[in-house]
């Protein structure tokens, strides 16, 4: 195998999601893998249901995919399959009413708008 490929099964990696470390309360974040450039990352987040992210600005491309159940944003309702492109500089909040479990790739770290002391000790989307 040549180095830097990866290989990894969704469905394992998105098994023992409760173990994961938790971004903000009721959303956990699983770690796939790191960018080729400083901040990018590619990571499974699991939504309980109601869970949300405070309002946050990209700092630069981010893309996702819903894999199961419904994550929304301030413009709209996203069901699993649906693949999302949110441009650097776009600011919204994320939430899901019942719970969801996406795929997301982000080029660059975000900043919340909200205080980050919830998260202080936590991991967060950098």
């Amino acid at each position: 195998m040549l180095d830097g490929f990866l290989r990894l099964s969704i469905a394992d990696e998105s098994k023992g999601w409760a173990d994961w470390p938790e971004l903000r309360t009721g959303v956990r974040m699983r770690i796939l893998c790191d960018g080729p450039t400083p901040g990018e990352r590619t990571a499974l987040l699991h939504y309980d249901p109601g869970a949300e992210v405070p309002r946050h600005l990209h700092g630069g491309q981010e893309w996702l995919l819903v894999l199961e159940g419904t994550q929304e944003d301030d413009t709209d309702s996203y069901g699993p399959g649906t693949w999302i492109s949110n441009p650097q500089g776009t600011l919204h909040k994320v939430s899901s009413p019942g719970g969801c479990l996406v795929l997301i790739h982000w080029s660059a770290p975000v900043e919340f708008e909200e205080d980050e002391t919830e998260t202080s000790p936590k991991e967060k989307l950098r």
